[in-house]
């Protein structure tokens, strides 16, 4: 038996109408994405994500079904924790530079921003 690991290139959270389908508030996008924020975040399982760099925000519908990315977010924090026998992964992020999906610029180049865009 292995330790089970998800390496994680963005965080990808869930909308906030699904709050009403008994999600927590830490597992769903804030209401508004403003620079300079930091929120908090929860997701199942044991997940590692860079702290080094900035890393995409996205929307989950679930099932692998990604958004292109809304903001450039870093990581501030990270912690593993079990709960009624699950694992999950906490932490806190902050918001760096919020995108517009619908633009066509290209802000990250695989895991890299891309230095074109600056800041």
């Amino acid at each position: 038996m292995g330790i089970q690991i998800e390496f994680n290139p963005d965080l990808a959270l869930r909308n906030r109408s699904h709050l009403q389908l008994g999600r927590s508030l830490e597992e769903c996008l804030p209401e508004m994405l403003l620079e300079g924020e930091v929120h908090p975040f929860r997701k199942e399982g044991q997940r590692c994500y860079s702290l080094l760099e900035p890393i995409p925000l996205l929307e989950t519908q679930g099932n692998q079904q990604l958004s292109r990315p809304l903001a450039a977010i870093t990581i501030l924090e990270a912690t593993h924790f079990l709960r009624d026998g699950r694992v999950y992964t906490r932490g806190t992020y902050r918001i760096d530079k919020v995108l517009d999906p619908a633009s066509s610029k290209v802000y990250f180049e695989g895991m890299n921003k891309n230095p074109r865009y600056g800041k």
